[in-house]
């Protein structure tokens, strides 16, 4: 059986379903509604849906079917008129029954082992190497997958690098993460970060911002909805086709998560969605190929499997990456994606939702990013359909609270403040390095860049202003 493209609506009184059905007689439709239980079959397509709320067959229903477009639209009236089904575009927490679960591999190889590549193989010329060294696969026991290390959604994974080490390399940055454990991945983390620092690429960013001034300009899609309401809010997020093709063929299932579980999972999502934002904003909403690279390195969670214990060890953490990695190295390109973020968890699991699939889409399409959907994106796109919009609002006030409270962003380098050595050297005094509130890093004296004093003083204007 086939389930078909479909997708549902609503007004006060009726349930609208529209479901694409090509190729069908339009005497073979059977239709069974029961409550939350919604059932259509067209050969060859079959649908069933659990409804978040009850409709009726009482006489008032209407049924009509477009033969050249293939649309099959359905309009229902609800058992309680008035009542507002949350949810309608969650389309993959309403596919299977309520209780279901999912034991389905997160790989499946849906090619016969028999199937030839046909005439593929003669277009290759290159001569395969078949003096390659190999290894006999061994069983892990009991007690050695015990011992590794957890990671991925929820740090419900484990073993998934133990035997693609060599072909997942580009991946993460973590050099053995089943044999790595937590502490361990942050103190490299952070070691990577003081090194990778370049104060020359901080400091020409800070100094030539004409670039980023445009950036900061931009406006990203979700910066235009202002819901009121719950209503609102999912009507106010369209998705497009592909997303909700996508959407159905995803499995649903259901996540037992203990309390600390869940605490790491909302982290993780900020974590994630902070990067993205980013990379929305300094793309201006265009992908390009350096894409997958961007969201992968600026979240710790993608790229060192990190697990956070606070709000504000991720806005940190994403600080510090944001000045360390991408092409614009900027505070304000921090504090920019901060309040995306914001926006962006304020609009609900709608606008979150389609966040992720949008990350999905940008992995989908790049080897072996790809890797990464199964290890998170893809549970996060199923779990945040549950998931209620209180939570998202209490998430957002934190976020919001943690980013403003305190001098938490400009304070991502912590130890020595290297504006010191500058100021030491006649070339910055410490006055003007507190007015810029520049971030601090260990740093040594002999690979501070030159800085004249007029340039700095141009840039103290531009601040001040």
């Amino acid at each position: 059986m086939i389930t078909p493209a479909f997708d549902l609506s609503q007004d006060p009184g009726y349930l609208m379903l529209n479901i694409r059905v090509p190729y069908t007689r339009t005497s073979e439709f059977d239709i069974y509604i029961d409550g939350t239980d919604f059932k259509f079959y067209a050969k060859p397509y079959f649908l069933r849906l659990s409804l978040p709320g009850r409709i009726v067959e009482d006489g008032r229903e209407k049924a009509k079917f477009d033969i050249d477009k293939g649309l099959f639209t359905l309009r229902v009236p609800k058992e309680t008129a008035g009542e507002h089904f949350e949810g309608l575009q969650m389309l993959t927490s309403l596919l299977a029954p309520k209780g279901s679960r999912s034991a389905q591999p997160l790989v499946e190889d849906l090619k016969g082992c028999g199937e030839s590549a046909g005439d593929d193989e003669d277009e290759d010329e290159e001569e395969y190497d078949w003096q390659v060294e190999q290894e006999v696969y061994k069983e892990s026991s009991e007690e050695e997958l015990k011992a590794l290390q957890k990671y991925g959604f929820g740090n419900q994974r484990s073993g998934v690098f133990v035997r693609l080490q060599e072909e997942l390399s580009d991946v993460t940055d973590v050099k053995n993460p089943d044999g790595t454990t937590a502490a361990e991945r942050r103190r490299a983390r952070l070691e990577a970060e003081a090194s990778a620092f370049s104060a020359d690429h901080y400091l020409a960013d800070l100094f030539e911002d004409d670039e980023i001034k445009g950036l900061l300009k931009f406006r990203p899609w979700w910066t235009k909805l202002s819901p009121s309401t719950e209503q609102e809010e999912e009507a106010a997020v369209s998705f497009t086709d592909d997303e909700k093709e996508q959407l159905r063929k995803f499995t649903n299932r259901s996540y037992l998560l203990d309390k600390a579980s869940r605490y790491q999972v909302w982290l993780s999502l900020v974590d994630i969605l902070l990067a993205h934002s980013y990379e929305v904003r300094s793309t201006e909403g265009e992908h390009n190929v350096e894409s997958p690279w961007t969201i992968r390195k600026l979240s710790g969670t993608l790229c060192w499997l990190e697990t956070y214990s606070s709000v504000q060890d991720v806005l940190v953490s994403f600080g510090r990456r944001v000045l360390c990695y991408p092409l614009y190295r900027h505070y304000a390109m921090v504090s920019a994606a901060v309040r995306d973020t914001a926006k962006i968890l304020q609009s609900g699991k709608a606008c979150v939702l389609k966040c992720l699939l949008d990350i999905h889409k940008v992995f989908r399409e790049n080897d072996p990013a790809y890797i990464l959907n199964d290890l998170y994106i893809t549970d996060y796109c199923i779990w945040i359909q549950r998931v209620k919009d209180l939570h998202l609002q209490r998430i957002t006030f934190r976020s919001k609270g943690s980013a403003t409270q305190a001098p938490v962003m400009h304070q991502c380098f912590r130890g020595e403040d290297w504006t010191s050595h500058l100021s030491q050297q006649g070339q910055l005094n410490d006055q003007a390095s507190e007015r810029r509130n520049l971030p601090r890093l260990h740093y040594p004296v002999s690979k501070v860049p030159s800085v004249s004093l007029k340039r700095a003083s141009c840039t103290r204007q531009i601040h001040s202003a």
